[in-house]
């Protein structure tokens, strides 16, 4: 926070970062410029329009200056279970909703846009479910046992369960990588294509037993496990999307409190970013400086507006 106080040197670092060759012009890529130094903004010599360090990223009509939005992206890539919003604005002197927007714009950043599968050559992944939401104990007489009758159906097919997200993950033992995705459904159709979409053909796969993996394409080696009997059978195990679901849900329950289900993919990016930045390829333990550089190097290109936050656009996804 003491490295970030000055306006320009947050200027210089996001600037470096998006430009290792030097600022270009997002309008037209133009690299020839002159710095306005009392708008810290640039002047394009060629079509004559003026752009912030803040255009075409995550901050972009900010009113927020970058030495809050820097400090707030440190916190939030290296707090093991997440950082609430009333501590942020309490740290930066903003207001809570201000940060929880902020926060909401940061994992957007967080987010794993890679497109390469994983597993393949006979690689091991590990697949697996979770259902976030309210406990049991604290529901309604009858939504719990309409609950109950929705996990005892879950494992002959049933697609939806009362009062709870369902969020699929798979993940690359080899690479220390997993990827999550809230779904709308868990029946065989979401999570065969959630299978074919992130999982390379040849790969092993381990589930548990339920029924709903039985169908998973020959192009795959399928194993799994009885946890009524045994959770590891050699090789065969879901342990580490289990460890990443124990993060997930001591993030949500401890830090977070209440999350709604129209905002529970980005507390899942946020948490997978953590998770998957925890050592690089090689095993070596990443820092905290590490993981700020990579959100740092991914806040271009995408955008978030208070209006899509908060579903009032007809473009929102909602579960």
């Amino acid at each position: 926070m003491r490295y970030f106080s000055d306006e320009q040197v947050c200027i210089d670092t996001v600037a470096a970062m998006r430009w290792p060759d030097g600022p270009e012009c997002p309008a037209c890529g133009h690299k020839e410029h002159y710095y306005l130094k009392t708008q810290r903004r640039w002047k394009c010599k060629e079509c004559y329009k003026q752009f912030s360090v803040k255009l075409g990223t995550i901050f972009e009509e900010s009113p927020l200056s970058l030495d809050k939005w820097l400090p707030a992206l440190w916190m939030i890539v290296n707090c093991r279970n997440g950082i609430s919003s009333y501590e942020i604005g309490r740290d930066l002197g903003i207001s809570q909703k201000s940060a929880w927007f902020m926060l909401h714009r940061l994992r957007l950043a967080m987010r794993n846009g890679s497109i390469m599968k994983l597993g393949g050559n006979g690689g091991e992944v590990e697949a697996d479910e979770a259902f976030i939401g309210g406990k049991p104990k604290n529901m309604h007489s009858n939504r719990r046992r309409a609950l109950a009758i929705a996990r005892s159906s879950c494992l002959k097919g049933d697609t939806r369960l009362i009062g709870k997200t369902a969020v699929v993950g798979v993940l690359d033992r080899e690479a220390r990588e997993v990827r999550a995705t809230v779904v709308r459904a868990i029946n065989r159709e979401t999570l065969q294509n959630q299978i074919l979409n992130h999982i390379e053909h040849g790969s092993k796969i381990y589930t548990d037993e339920a029924s709903i993996y039985s169908s998973i394409p020959k192009e795959y080696v399928h194993e799994f496990v009885n946890h009524m009997e045994k959770y590891v059978k050699g090789r065969v195990h879901t342990n580490g999307l289990e460890n990443f679901w124990s993060l997930l849900k001591r993030g949500l329950n401890g830090t977070y409190v209440a999350v709604e289900p129209f905002h529970l993919s980005r507390y899942v990016d946020e948490q997978a970013f953590r998770f998957n930045n925890r050592k690089d390829a090689n095993g070596n333990k990443l820092t905290d400086s590490d993981r700020f550089n990579l959100a740092l190097s991914q806040i271009a290109g995408k955008r978030l507006t208070f209006a899509e936050v908060t579903g009032k656009t007809g473009d929102a996804t909602c579960f």
